[in-house]
């Protein structure tokens, strides 16, 4: 993310991500071809003491690298807790411990530490990135959906606004993600970034993004009641990616209904 702000956003940039949620809400709602609840870093973020002279500073970081290796993380964020004491001044080693707290599933603190982040700098990337996936985590989806138009407005990047799309479709704002699915249709790398997901035989499979945008849309179709035109989204998603499965099992819900 930060310093790291090329960090996190080549991450996001990059996107062949080949993980990608697809899970059955519960009784009888779409299949969703979900983004990655988060884009960041791939590996903790290291935090900078460049250029310092501090001898007890660079104990800190020597026992926080340690630590790291050894993948004791309370150790290392204590660590990190440390050197921050010494250097409060520096986003470098509060990012990398909001990071931890994410990556650890401690989404609460993960939170806190990017809103303190983010008062320090309010258009860094990668600090609204990781507030955006926090606020997610713990559910609260309207200050998440802020965080990631915020990161789209700043950015122009088409994963931050399919994630906008989806967070529209969970807090049923279906005319909202139409519009935004339309634009992410238009977009020249819709075609190009390939996504994972499993097939219709269960097999890993990359995917163009334009069907899980358009998986969305049927979705979002469904969700203010136009059934009718969901199924037509559906049936020509499988007409150009039979294997696609997200729309597969989507029309054979709707279909049953």
């Amino acid at each position: 993310m930060r310093l790291v702000t090329s960090v996190a956003w080549m991450i996001m940039m990059t996107i062949s991500i080949a993980a990608h949620a697809q899970k059955k809400k519960a009784s009888k709602e779409p299949v969703e071809s979900k983004p990655a609840e988060t884009q960041v870093p791939a590996t903790t973020p290291e935090p900078q003491i460049n250029n310092e002279t501090d001898p007890v500073l660079e104990h800190y970081y020597k026992k926080y690298a340690m630590a790291s290796r050894w993948n004791d993380t309370q150790v290392a964020k204590s660590a990190l807790y440390d050197m921050i004491i010494r250097r409060p001044e520096n986003d470098s080693l509060i990012f990398t411990l909001a990071y931890m707290y994410f990556d650890g599933r401690q989404y609460a603190p993960a939170m806190l530490v990017s809103q303190e982040l983010l008062a320090r700098d309010s258009k860094n990337l990668a600090y609204l990135e990781l507030s955006a996936a926090s606020f997610e985590a713990l559910g609260i989806l309207d200050r998440s959906l802020q965080n990631y138009e915020t990161l789209y407005l700043l950015s122009n990047n088409t994963m931050a606004l399919y994630k906008i799309a989806f967070l529209q479709y969970d807090l049923k704002r279906y005319e909202e993600g139409l519009t935004n699915v339309d634009i992410l249709l238009k977009k020249p790398d819709a075609e190009t970034i390939k996504i994972g997901f499993n097939d219709t035989s269960n097999k890993p499979k990359d995917f163009s993004m334009k069907y899980a945008v358009l998986n969305l849309k049927g979705m979002l179709l469904e969700g203010k009641g136009d059934k009718a035109g969901a199924k037509k989204v559906y049936e020509d998603i499988i007409k150009q990616a039979p294997d696609f499965q997200p729309a597969v099992a989507n029309l054979a819900e709707l279909n049953k209904g």
